[in-house]
């Protein structure tokens, strides 16, 4: 149920139609890189698939849909399709990239193909896990890249759009990057580390910030880290540094003060100077307040003293890009013989012109480094001599493939004909694909403003096809 009504309207029609057999073939992608960037990570394979195994509807579902009335106050659907949604099991199949693996433009992240009223029903929710959670582990894995190395928290629980948001959005920015998570919900579901300080309320309480430090580190001596900007942040420091020599002949150790407010450069050059001379070069310094990749990579350029990171709204929400431009084409139906019929979409839009066939994804490697991707069709073949890749919207811009080029092909079986056939990953081996991903990539094709063009194109025979179907259909 979790659709957009036309999808339900299309089944029910498809079914009246007698074609409820009918197989199609459709591929989910996005048209451009978010945040000015070049890639995505491509993350929420999973949850599709917790999805498709609960595929099917309810007896509440169906008396939800049988009081639906068309305009002339009669039942919309006829009672022998809602028996007929009632009785659907999952036939499709699926084949997808793994999550963890970056990807460009109008490569197909998802492969879908089965009969047209369980394909069209997939549609929205592939869609939403899929643009959702690609974007906040693409974002994650800006401001990690900008970090350096540095641990990055996720920190945005409170300002998620929504429970089931933040929930999701964190593991999001796990797999792209994030040491830990402030989301307890989260660390109970998916193993993530939870991480958190104190908050200005707390030092607030009490009726200095040296009591409220002293009494914190008396319950919680083993996990201290001081948020020291609530009065004066540098007397704060001073206040934390009181509170870590008090720990320490305890037993226990100052584990970090936090700055959340003010010249996060200055102020954390002259909190480490303070910490350095005070004999505790061991205690971290956090930073919050706002951040992001901009911001972050401003304050390492300022040879900012900031150990480790904790990013809220603006990775959460994705700030500046809420939302993955992912779309969901069919390219084939397939004939009466067993053949498929090519489709496309035309448009007076170029970037709105969609690619037909049963297509795969190939990534050519040299010399350890990812040099290219092509986008070919399964059933069409391909040049024993090497492959061609041509930019669907710019035909000057080819790429030649070398035959003895190393390769993979991306789209991987995740069900076929309704049967699950892949084995899911853990999330830590997610997140470790990410990396090795990155290490792949020639470093030019990750930074984060211009970044260099890595070559993605279709297959020569491919990119004719298209371009005929174009021809044919503009007549």
């Amino acid at each position: 149920m979790l659709t957009d009504f036309y999808q339900l309207t299309m089944a029910y029609s498809f079914w009246k139609a007698g074609m409820e057999n009918v197989e199609g073939n459709f591929h989910l992608f996005f048209r451009s890189a978010p945040f000015n960037g070049n890639y995505c990570i491509c993350c929420g394979l999973e949850r599709v698939i917790s999805f498709i195994d609960d595929f099917g509807f309810e007896e509440s579902d169906l008396s939800y849909l049988a009081s639906l009335e068309g305009n002339d106050g009669k039942p919309l659907f006829e009672e022998a399709f809602l028996n007929y949604l009632g009785e659907l099991t999952f036939a499709c199949s699926v084949d997808a990239i793994p999550e963890g693996t970056i990807v460009f433009p109008f490569e197909p992240l998802l492969r879908i193909q089965g009969p047209l009223i369980q394909c069209q029903l997939l549609e929205t929710p592939l869609l939403n896990i899929i643009n959702f959670q690609s974007l906040i582990a693409t974002k994650a894995s800006r401001v990690c890249r900008a970090a350096q190395g540095d641990p990055v928290m996720e920190f945005g629980a409170r300002r998620a759009q929504g429970l089931d948001g933040a929930l999701t959005a964190s593991r999001a920015a796990y797999v792209g990057g994030c040491s830990a998570t402030s989301n307890v919900l989260a660390g109970k579901k998916y193993g993530i580390p939870v991480k958190g300080t104190i908050s200005h309320s707390w030092i607030m309480a009490f009726e200095s910030e040296a009591e409220a430090f002293e009494t914190y580190a008396d319950i919680l001596p083993n996990n201290c880290v001081l948020l020291v900007d609530t009065y004066s942040t540098l007397k704060g420091v001073k206040n934390a540094i009181a509170v870590g020599n008090k720990l320490h002949r305890k037993g226990y150790e100052l584990t970090g003060i936090r700055l959340d407010s003010g010249d996060l450069a200055y102020l954390s050059i002259e909190a480490r100077k303070m910490l350095d001379e005070a004999g505790f070069p061991h205690v971290k310094i956090l930073a919050s307040n706002d951040l992001d990749e901009s911001i972050i990579q401003s304050l390492k350029i300022q040879n900012a003293k900031i150990d480790m990171w904790g990013v809220g709204t603006k990775l959460i929400t994705a700030y500046d890009h809420p939302a993955l431009n992912g779309v969901y084409k069919l390219s084939a139906v397939r004939n009466p013989d067993g053949s498929w019929k090519n489709k496309i979409k035309i448009s007076n839009q170029a970037t709105k012109v969609t690619t037909p066939g049963i297509q795969q994804v190939r990534r050519f490697t040299a010399n350890n480094e990812y040099v290219a991707d092509m986008i070919y069709d399964i059933n069409i073949g391909l040049d024993n001599d090497g492959c061609r890749i041509i930019d669907p919207f710019d035909m000057t811009r080819q790429k030649q493939i070398k035959s003895c080029a190393d390769y993979a092909d991306l789209l991987t079986p995740i069900f076929e004909k309704g049967v699950k056939v892949y084995e899911t990953p853990s999330l830590i081996e997610i997140k470790e694909r990410v990396e090795r991903e990155k290490r792949h990539f020639h470093s030019t094709v990750l930074r984060l403003v211009n970044p260099h063009h890595y070559p993605v194109g279709n297959e020569l025979k491919l990119n004719e096809v298209r371009t005929d179907l174009m021809i044919k259909a503009r007549r």
